[in-house]
């Protein structure tokens, strides 16, 4: 086992593959998905993140898992296209379906 919290994952496009390696997540891990792409700037819809967390779902424990846009808005020098206001909103976005999924932590 890797001495570490969680993993971070990529699941933004169809050629990261399925959620069946979730399987193997040990039970005091987290999987952080990386669902929000970060690369185009359309919204995902939160029914189409809440379908995809409730895919991971099936392979590990929903308290397991995690909302995360993948790598980061700026993954070469050029960047991405992706303006300032399409991330804020892909943020806000993470954050109002993580709150619905999971509710809020006290």
């Amino acid at each position: 086992m890797i001495d570490v919290d969680g993993y971070f994952l990529e699941y933004a496009t169809e050629r990261a593959g399925g959620f069946e390696p979730l399987r193997f997540l040990p039970k005091e891990k987290k999987a952080v998905l990386g669902i929000v792409s970060s690369k185009i700037g359309a919204l995902e819809s939160k029914d189409d993140l809440k379908r995809r967390i409730e895919q991971a779902a099936k392979f590990a424990p929903l308290e397991n898992l995690c909302l995360s846009p993948q790598c980061g808005f700026a993954s070469s020098y050029l960047g991405n296209l992706v303006t300032e206001d399409d991330q804020k909103k892909k943020l806000a976005r993470v954050a109002e379906v993580a709150r619905e999924v999971w509710g809020t932590v006290e």
